[in-house]
């Protein structure tokens, strides 16, 4: 997910980069919140998840499930995996801990490992990244074979990990042929899932007279889009501020895209419009500035659609957690690649 970012493309035309990622939690000293969580996602959709209350994996998608179904052993995999890697990254913390001098918590080892595959080009990237209590730790060079650590804090656990060479070979084997050969499987099967396209609904949101304009889209597929502001039709980037992609609790995703509209003169409105587009897919969506279609804090119309976005605050921690590594993971300089044939 840097800790958790991550984008998606489908068109019958065009080629169409497909990811399967993992991402993997442990804590400690954090309170109400799970020991060590993990969740599943295939083209940025979560497909599976597992913690330390739950101690298995459960499939996440319709089409997963029946999937786990006709191959019960793989979910048997999955939930040895959940249950090995709670282990070795509690130990990790502790071993962390000690050899960093920390004393006070809390403590937050994160994971973001997996793969990308180009569906035209056959080109596979490989990425093993760490990140400790927020920030970059380590991240796996697939064609070195070796650790890069970008803090010194960091070094000491390169040079151990470099020297373990049969696991280096384990994750270049797994990162360049099984995870991709799981990825295509995984397409296949949710494909109608998957390469499906629901256009979002748009609301042009104001909390005062005077603040920005935000422009909101919410329940879009998939959440490869971008949104921006146009002046007589050309795209404008002074005064706008564009936000991240963000998961829905119901599989599809939201994003906002602010405008700074208090220099513009109450007759020149109309010549801005909030545009919304799939990437590569489909005409762009249009929305006119205009005063009278504003939703405004103090004057909610009774369907003004707030339910998603209250729906991200109060029931899927989980998908909250992924945008934050999603957020963590954008940092980094990119994913360090390893060219594959299909």
């Amino acid at each position: 997910m840097n800790c958790f970012g991550l984008l998606l493309l489908f068109h019958v035309a065009s080629s169409v980069k497909h990811s399967l990622r993992y991402f993997l939690t442990a804590t400690h000293g954090v309170h109400d919140f799970p020991e060590f969580f993990g969740a599943a996602t295939v083209d940025e959709v979560q497909v599976g998840y597992c913690d330390s209350n739950i101690k298995t994996a459960k499939p996440k998608q319709d089409w997963m499930m029946k999937l786990i179904e006709r191959n019960p052993e793989h979910l048997e995999w999955y939930s040895q995996k959940c249950l090995g890697s709670q282990h070795v990254f509690r130990a990790n913390i502790d071993i962390l801990k000690q050899r960093l001098n920390l004393t006070k918590g809390p403590h937050i080892l994160q994971r973001m490992n997996g793969c990308e595959w180009d569906d035209e080009t056959g080109e596979v990237i490989g990425f093993n990244q760490y990140g400790y209590n927020g920030e970059d730790f380590l991240a796996l060079d697939l064609k070195t074979l070796t650790w890069t650590a970008p803090k010194s804090q960091a070094v000491l656990t390169k040079l151990i990990w470099d020297g373990e060479k049969a696991r280096l070979e384990h994750n270049k084997n797994y990162y360049i042929y099984k995870c991709p050969d799981w990825l295509k499987n995984y397409i296949r099967h949710g494909k109608s899932f998957l390469q499906r396209t629901e256009n979002p609904s748009i609301s042009l949101l104001q909390r005062t007279p005077s603040s920005v304009v935000s422009c909101h889209a919410t329940g879009f597929f998939p959440g490869r889009a971008e949104m921006f502001w146009t002046k007589d039709g050309e795209e404008i980037h002074e005064d706008v501020e564009k936000g991240e992609i963000l998961f829905n609790n119901d599989g599809t995703f939201q994003m906002s895209v602010e405008f700074n509209v208090s220099s513009v003169p109450p007759d020149g409105w109309r010549r801005y419009d909030c545009v919304f587009q799939f990437s590569g897919v489909g005409d762009n969506i249009k929305t006119t500035l205009d005063k009278s279609v504003i939703y405004t804090n103090w004057a909610y119309p009774p369907e003004f659609p707030v339910a998603p976005v209250a729906g991200i605050a109060g029931g899927f921690l989980l998908l909250l957690v992924i945008a934050v590594i999603v957020l963590w993971l954008k940092k980094r300089t990119g994913f360090q690649r390893v060219d594959g044939e299909d």
